[in-house]
C-alpha cells in the first residue's frame, strides 16, 4: 500500500538531510575546530616563551658579567690580564667568546697557557698558568733575562737568582725562543739528582747533543743530550768519588773522567 505523501517513516531522516549535516558530523568538525586553536594558543604561547628566554639571555641586564676573578697571576699584574681578555661587565654572558678571551691573553708574554670558563649566571673565571724561570742569561747591561724551558723571557733582574744558572751563549737574547739548545739544557737541568742540580753554576749548549754543565768547584760535565739521565746521572756519581775536574758520561758505559 502506498504511504500518504508528507509521511516520513521514523529513522529514515529527512529527505534533503546530507550526510555532513548529521548532529554526529557537526560534533566531530567541532571538535577538529578546537583542535587547531589549542595548537595555535600553544605554539603561540611557545613561540612567546622562547622569545622572553631569549630576551632574557641575550639582551636583558638579569644574566651580564658581574664578576671577573683572575687565578695564578703573580708575574703579570691580575688588570693586564683582564684588559687583554677584552671582557667587560655588563656583557652578556652567552656573548662572553671564551675562546678567543683566551688567545688574547696567550699572546702575553709570560703566560705558558689560559682557560677561560663562564659560571652562570654571572661569573667569568680565568686561570692563568705563568712561565717559569728555567736559565739566566746576561744582559748588556749587566743584568740578567730569565727564560723559560722554551727560551721566553720572563722576567729581568738586577742580579742571577740563586739556583738557577747562568746559559752560557753568544746569541741576543731575543732569539733564544723556540731555541733547542735551550729547550736541551733546561730538560737536562730538570732531570739532574737534586744534589747535583743545586750545584749546578751555569750551562751551554751549542748543540741539542752537546749540553755541557759547570759545577761548584771548577767541575766541567759533558752531559751530551737528553737521552738515558738516570744511567748517566749513576755513572756520575761513581766518578766523582775521584775527585777529578772534567766527567764525560755523554754516552754512558764509556766514561771519560780526567
Amino acid at each position: 500500500m502506498t504511504e500518504p505523501s508528507g509521511i516520513v517513516r521514523e529513522g529514515a531522516g529527512s529527505p534533503g538531510e546530507a550526510a555532513g549535516d548529521s548532529p554526529a558530523a557537526g560534533r566531530t568538525a567541532g571538535r577538529r575546530l578546537r583542535s587547531r586553536w589549542r595548537a595555535v594558543f600553544f605554539a603561540l604561547a611557545a613561540a612567546g616563551a622562547i622569545g622572553v628566554l631569549a630576551w632574557v639571555v641575550f639582551w636583558s641586564p638579569l644574566l651580564v658579567v658581574r664578576s671577573i676573578s683572575v687565578h695564578g697571576a703573580r708575574l703579570v699584574p691580575s688588570a693586564e690580564v683582564l684588559a687583554a681578555s677584552g671582557v667587560t661587565p655588563g656583557t652578556p654572558l652567552i656573548r662572553v667568546n671564551t675562546g678567543r678571551a683566551a688567545a688574547r691573553i696567550a699572546a702575553i708574554s709570560q703566560v705558558s697557557s689560559v682557560q677561560v670558563s663562564t659560571s652562570w649566571p654571572d661569573r667569568v673565571v680565568i686561570v692563568v698558568r705563568e712561565r717559569t724561570p728555567a736559565l739566566a742569561v746576561a744582559a748588556p747591561d749587566g743584568g740578567f733575562d730569565l727564560v723559560d724551558a722554551e727560551g721566553v723571557v720572563v722576567r729581568s733582574a738586577a742580579k742571577r737568582p740563586a739556583g738557577l744558572p747562568l746559559y752560557s751563549t753568544t746569541l741576543p737574547v731575543a732569539s733564544l725562543a723556540g731555541n733547542p739548545d735551550v729547550a736541551a739544557a733546561a730538560a737536562v737541568l730538570r732531570e739532574l739528582p737534586a744534589a747535583v742540580r743545586r750545584s749546578v753554576t751555569s750551562v751551554a749548549a751549542p748543540r741539542p747533543d752537546q749540553v755541557t754543565l759547570r759545577l761548584a768547584g771548577r767541575i766541567t760535565v759533558l752531559w751530551g743530550d737528553t737521552g738515558r739521565p738516570g744511567d748517566k746521572a749513576r755513572e756520575l756519581a761513581v766518578l766523582r768519588r775521584g775527585h777529578m775536574h772534567y766527567y764525560d758520561v755523554s754516552a754512558p758505559g764509556s766514561v771519560l773522567a780526567r
